[in-house]
């Protein structure tokens, strides 16, 4: 929200168009951040989860890419639109 708001700020002037560029690059480097941050716990609770019951290796493994699918997913989704305002 308050990231919408100082774009919103940044482009009403044009002296001040970097300072949009700016916040929608580091948007994006925030959503890929976060989106390798969030995989990477997944893959370690994961683990620790197969070792605790590795007779459910199966369904733990599947429900580890799903997830990491739908986070892949998310930061993906951030990053174009964070490229969106650039090229705006």
């Amino acid at each position: 929200m308050s990231a919408n708001i100082l774009l919103q700020a940044a482009t009403e002037h044009i002296d001040n168009l970097g300072m949009g560029y700016g916040l929608a690059a580091l948007g994006a480097g925030v959503a890929a951040l976060g989106a390798g941050v969030g995989i990477g716990r997944i893959g370690g609770s994961a683990l620790e989860s197969i070792a605790r019951q590795p007779e459910a290796v199966g369904d733990i493994r599947s429900n580890m890419i799903l997830t990491a699918a739908l986070v892949e997913g998310a930061a993906f989704f951030a990053m174009v639109v964070g490229l969106l305002v650039i090229f705006k």
